[in-house]
């Protein structure tokens, strides 16, 4: 990357207003930033310094700062017991210790990617985006808009009662998924989250009443076929569709256990 202009902002507002200028750009880890066309930025604005780098747990929910890195946000030990471990197996494939420990929640976010693990089970566990001008916004309706030139602050995960599970399919342990899924179940609704497709993930919801009165295949079947599919170097949008339905019966059997 070639930056013209660094900034280490000394307040979510002074970050705002910078960012408001032509090829502003936020800084998450830089993980994938770096990777991007755009090699050129005329204002890096970093938020280090900002203290979005914690995780809140309060009563009815987490508070993730932007800052947050992937490793983090695997090994938390609330979210870990919250989402039945489904935290650790959503972020343990991607590429390696090193890279988690810089790639930020933030970015995967505002990156809006159409293979992020992240995205997925964000999705299913019902998140919202919590951004500096425009509020608490929910991430399905995020992923349509984006950030735009506000800044994401945080990540509102709500604490339902439940269960959560989050699978993949990788050709390798460390590669980008070719399919992802992820579920959770509370008292009144199954939300069923596909990504990977390879487009940024989409989340179904059905009635728990209807999930047990089809059963698992074919509850996975109707979930998977919500969505569409395409092809890419990884996989066929075949491969893709039949490999979902798999992962969506998985993890209505993994989450509902005899009640379907």
């Amino acid at each position: 990357m070639n930056i013209v202009q660094y900034t280490k902002a000394a307040s979510l507002e002074e970050a705002w207003e910078l960012n408001q200028g032509r090829g502003a750009v936020v800084l998450g880890g830089c993980c994938w930033l770096r990777l991007s066309p755009q090699r050129r930025i005329a204002q890096a604005i970093d938020l280090s310094g900002l203290g979005l780098d914690a995780i809140e747990e309060q009563d009815d929910s987490f508070k993730i700062g932007a800052m947050v890195t992937l490793g983090a946000f695997g090994s938390h030990e609330g979210l870990l017991t919250y989402t039945h471990g489904a935290v650790k197996e959503a972020t343990r494939h991607i590429v390696g210790t090193q890279f988690r420990n810089l790639a930020t929640i933030g970015g995967s976010i505002s990156g809006r990617f159409g293979f992020s693990d992240i995205w997925t089970l964000l999705l299913a566990l019902d998140a919202d985006v919590e951004l500096y001008k425009g509020g608490r916004v929910p991430l399905s309706d995020f992923g349509k808009t984006g950030p735009g030139k506000d800044i994401v602050s945080h990540i509102i995960v709500p604490k339902k009662s439940g269960q959560t599970a989050y699978a993949s399919l990788r050709l390798n342990a460390t590669d980008f998924p070719i399919i992802a899924a992820a579920v959770h179940v509370d008292g009144k609704e199954v939300r069923c989250s596909i990504g990977a497709r390879p487009g940024r993930a989409e989340v179904m919801t059905l009635p728990v009443d209807t999930v047990k009165a089809l059963g698992c295949e074919k509850a996975g079947r109707e979930f998977a076929e919500k969505v569409t599919y395409e092809t890419n170097q990884r996989g066929s949008s075949e491969y893709r569709h039949d490999m979902a339905v798999v992962l969506c019966r998985r993890l209505l059997a993994q989450t509902m256990g005899d009640d379907v």
